[in-house]
């Protein structure tokens, strides 16, 4: 592992530390009730953001031009282009909420912009030389959210501090894809070649030049249409998911869920952006087993499900939260599981298999959501353990599956 791999591991832990302190925060300081608003909210914003990027933050590392910041500001464009077409199917899941309408998609249009600038920034620095780049743009924006939230809690704020910390957040991240902007603007001012090619030069230098032993051609062969279906339905399950948890139980069970979910769900999401994308970025092997990767973030999430179990039975956490052991083990098992296949999702685009990867993906995610809808269909009401231990298996089920294709593809490999 190079010096920019481990600064950007680094990087990548301390913004999970600093998402660990901010859900300690809303686990002593707000409501189940109003965690489940925030999160439903915020969730249906993340499911706009991913339908318009389409994959686009991993083709940019998986597929590269010649400059990063043409392709930055090419994959902005059209993820803004659908960004707009897909305004009418966000305010439909919003009006299904049962939440504000107005309020609702107006705090949901933003976050979804900003945090759909920042994914692209992020990719953009993993091209990139700067070092300090990777630190700041990953960093900042929960470093703004946790102390904004602080700030709220010591003023005794009654305002919506949470959606405001983390649009905050999403904001100073997005000016992580400013270069991009200045790239552009002196791209079509320029007055000789000369300036050009400087600009080109001094900014848009790949990470390093790896050994010729250890360079490998990656690929995106997904078609858009590929790209757009992979993202509509992880979208959507996870989307389904809390707006389905919101109106079969109320928002004070969804908090329950989703405040762990939040939490135990950044340990596959910190392995993906500081393993699998690096190496897709940078074109190499990797110099460790992926295994090891995926075993160490499963006995992370298990350590945070034991972490809160004990906080909880020593009443360091309010009472108002001992709803949340519905649902613990069953999030430890799922995320856990998820570190596995996280820790390998570089190989179908270092093997040309990211076809049979999407479309794999999106026959696990159908089955998850047939599992949420099916009691709705026939307007059956299970407990919420039965409901989501239904689920979970299904997911488990599923991402073993996954895993072990891609683990047979490592082994081939080798």
């Amino acid at each position: 592992m190079n010096i920019t791999s481990k600064i950007v591991a680094l990087s990548s832990a301390l913004a999970f530390a600093l998402q660990i302190a901010l859900a300690l925060l809303m686990l002593r300081y707000f409501s189940p009730e109003e965690v489940g608003v925030f999160s439903v909210i915020s969730q249906i914003g993340f499911f706009w953001t991913t339908l318009a990027l389409a994959q686009t933050p991993l083709r940019l590392l998986a597929s590269q031009g010649v400059s990063v910041y043409e392709d930055v500001i090419s994959a902005l464009l059209s993820s803004i282009q659908r960004f707009v077409w897909l305004l009418p199917v966000t305010a439909a899941a919003v009006w299904w909420s049962g939440l504000p309408f107005v309020s609702a998609l107006l705090w949901t249009l933003l976050l979804s912009l900003c945090q759909l600038t920042w994914m692209l920034a992020q990719s953009m620095r993993l091209r990139m030389v700067g070092t300090w780049g990777h630190v700041l743009v990953r960093v900042l924006p929960p470093f703004t959210s946790l102390l904004v939230t602080f700030v709220a809690v010591q003023m005794q704020w009654d305002g919506p501090s949470l959606l405001l910390a983390a649009l905050l957040g999403y904001a100073i991240g997005a000016l992580g894809i400013a270069p991009a902007y200045f790239f552009t603007f002196r791209f079509f001012s320029k007055q000789s070649i000369y300036i050009h090619s400087t600009i080109t030069q001094s900014f848009t230098t790949f990470e390093g030049s790896p050994a010729p032993s250890s360079v490998l051609r990656t690929s995106d062969a997904r078609p858009t249409w590929l790209r757009m279906a992979h993202s509509f339905i992880d979208a959507l399950l996870a989307t389904a998911l809390l707006v389905i948890w919101q109106r079969q139980f109320g928002f004070q069970e969804t908090g329950w869920l989703a405040a762990p979910l939040r939490v135990m769900g950044l340990i596959p999401a910190v392995i993906h952006m500081a393993w699998a994308q690096v190496l897709l970025a940078q074109h190499r092997h990797s110099g460790m087993n992926p295994a090891l990767v995926g075993l160490a973030g499963f006995s992370f999430v298990a350590l945070i499900g034991a972490s809160c179990l004990v906080a909880l039975n020593m009443g360091l956490i309010s009472h108002d939260w001992n709803g949340v052991k519905t649902y613990l083990w069953l999030l430890v098992m799922w995320q856990g599981c998820a570190c596995l296949t996280a820790a390998y999702s570089h190989r179908p685009f270092q093997t040309e298999k990211s076809i049979s990867y999407s479309l794999t993906c999106i026959a696990i995610s159908i089955a998850q959501f047939l599992v949420l809808v099916i009691p709705l269909i026939f307007n059956f009401q299970p407990s919420p353990h039965l409901f989501f231990s239904w689920f979970v298996i299904v997911s488990i089920c599923g991402i073993l599956v996954l895993f072990f294709s891609l683990l047979k593809s490592y082994s081939n490999s080798k």
